[in-house]
């Protein structure tokens, strides 16, 4: 290899990928590397340290490199790097989220992926299971060491405790299930060879569950003990909040954006009136009236229009097969109106795992950017959880009626998840930075362009674009609150009742909703701004590119926009240019 400043970058950033993959081997299934997939992450406070000194060493590697003497890809990978190795060790030295989220030491994700998908024989990934199950009781001890002394978040002990009885759920009936799977289907394949496989991963199995849900249960019952104690005044909850430094930091880092907290707070509160305004329109005109001018008269229109949309509702029976097909009308309608490329890459819509349950409604799971088997794409859907009341639940299914779900869909599959990370596992550059480290803003941006995209384009949903249309800006109007509700709740100390206030009135949100978002927002600082930033970068890019390119079609300008993985909205010029 010639010793050129491209052919360094290259050969170090495959190296600190290389030991990001070790470190987090949960990480590296999750992108399609399985060399470590019978390997849990060392999130002990010695490990901790170790991966803290190691990012900051491998820091001065990349800052040793002049990124004017790179080409446009690389100096593009070379700067998403830097970010990431910054946010990752803000993460163990700063936020130290480790030391007071208990979710965090879950085991239950990284034994999932190992079932969830089919990328490797049954056997394989049953005997990678096993691996990561033997280390489960040394992982929950080092975790228990971690925490021990320090003021935990109530909200994060509940969480965990939910997810930890998943994950025992997971290694129990699920388990079972999955290898009783393997068994036959190597039965009926005829297969001396692969039935001995999977028998002896049930051996291996069976030898380490145990122990591994023994110690599951008993880090469940020290969580309840330690909310127990908070509860009684017996030991200190800290605030879930992360405050204004952190937050200000953490946005930085976690967009990777030009704009700063509070610029993006400022646009955002300018945004949710301009948003209001045209909810309104689209009310009048879905009631076939003019615009009241009157504002508690323009909010009543636009509650009586969404009130009248939540009457037609799915259920717990229903909201799978309903989202089904909703999705496969999302793809007719796309190519018919020749939006933008789409791939016949195969997908599920499922039922959202009990591990994953807590934080939101639906997910799209897709493969690994690097995977190299041809695996679905995962759409998952809660229904809403056992023990809800049913006044609980009609509220829930009043707010992801039959319209938005079909914007949800939108926004979670066609145009939106699904295909955009599509289309980025095919982008060819020198490094697989940007195919192992997504921009959450971007991938969230372009999905709620997505639903701007199909809204504008008359996408009949039920068959009436226009409920369609209300439920897309219902949710424009979510997206902004939930960046208002991120800066003000962690910065600037709002209530539960402004919170509620702010969701319920102006977001025409219903209860249940609110409640979860305000629950969201505590458990996730940053997350729920990822969608508006995205959203707005996003959409100036198309524009400009719209107004570069006159001669491109709208597939065209979108193809582009996809063209180059998922990095961060601010490096797309740079990259489409090039």
């Amino acid at each position: 290899m010639a010793d050129t400043p491209d052919a360094r970058f290259e050969a170090l950033a495959a190296d600190i990928l290389d030991g990001l993959w070790r470190r987090h081997p949960d990480w590296a299934g999750t992108v399609g590397l399985h060399e470590y997939d019978a390997e849990l992450p060392d999130r002990s406070a010695g490990g901790l340290a170790a991966e803290a000194a190691w990012l900051a060493g491998r820091a001065e590697d990349l800052a040793d490199l002049d990124p004017a003497a790179l080409s446009v890809p690389n100096r593009v990978d070379a700067a998403i790097l830097a970010n990431q190795l910054a946010a990752l060790r803000f993460q163990i030295e700063d936020l130290r989220e480790d030391e007071w989220n208990p979710a965090e030491a879950n085991p239950g994700v990284a034994l999932y992926t190992l079932l969830a998908r089919d990328y490797a024989p049954a056997a394989q990934r049953l005997s990678a299971f096993a691996g990561r199950l033997e280390q489960v009781p040394s992982a929950l001890l080092d975790n228990r060491s971690l925490l021990a002394g320090k003021p935990l978040s109530r909200i994060h002990v509940e969480l965990a405790i939910g997810q930890f009885e998943g994950t025992v759920d997971l290694i129990g009936a699920e388990l079972d299930a999955a290898v009783a799977a393997a068994s036959e289907a190597a039965s009926k394949a005829g297969s001396e060879a692969d039935s001995e496989a999977v028998s002896q991963a049930r051996k291996a199995i069976d030898a380490v569950r145990p122990d591994a849900s023994a110690a599951l249960q008993e880090h469940i019952v020290w969580l309840k003990e330690r909310l127990a104690a908070g509860d009684a005044g017996e030991e200190e909850f800290r605030d879930p909040r992360i405050g204004a430094e952190l937050f200000t930091r953490k946005l930085s880092l976690s967009l990777d954006a030009e704009s700063d907290a509070a610029a993006i707070l400022a646009r955002a509160e300018a945004d949710l009136d301009r948003v209001s305004a045209e909810i309104a329109e689209a009310a009048a005109d879905y009631e076939g009236v003019a615009v009241p001018s009157d504002e508690a008269e323009r909010s009543a229109l636009v509650r009586r229009v969404l009130d009248r949309l939540a009457e037609s509702a799915p259920d717990n029976e229903t909201i799978l097969e309903y989202s089904r097909q909703a999705l496969l009308a999302q793809f007719a309608f796309v190519r018919d109106h020749d939006l933008v490329t789409v791939y016949p890459d195969p997908y599920e819509v499922v039922e959202m795992p009990e591990v994953h349950r807590g934080v939101s409604v639906a997910y799209c799971d897709p493969p690994g950017p690097m995977e190299p088997a041809e695996v679905q794409t995962i759409l998952a859907i809660s229904p809403t959880p056992e023990g809800w009341t049913q006044e609980r639940v009609d509220s829930f299914f009043r707010e992801y009626n039959r319209h938005m779900l079909h914007n949800l869909m939108v926004h979670e599959a066609m145009p939106g998840h699904l295909l955009q990370l599509q289309h980025s596992r095919r982008q060819q550059a020198p490094t697989s930075v940007r195919a192992a480290l997504w921009s959450g803003s971007f991938v969230e941006g372009w999905a709620v362009y997505a639903e701007a995209l199909m809204a504008r384009h008359g996408y009949p949903g039920d068959g009436d674009p226009r409920a369609v249309r209300m439920q897309q800006l219902k949710m424009q109007i979510r997206m902004i609150i939930n960046t208002v509700l991120d800066s003000r709740i962690h910065c600037h100390g709002m209530t539960e009742d402004e919170a509620m206030a702010l969701m319920t009135g102006r977001g025409y949100q219903e209860d249940g909703e609110a409640a979860g978002k305000w629950r969201r927002a505590l458990l996730s600082s940053t997350q729920l701004s990822t969608y508006y930033v995205g959203y707005k970068e996003v959409s100036d890019l198309v524009r400009d590119l719209r107004a570069d390119h006159p001669e491109w079609s709208e597939r065209q300008v979108h193809d582009a926009v996809l063209g180059h993985g998922s990095p961060p909205a601010r490096y797309l010029r740079d990259l489409i240019a090039a």
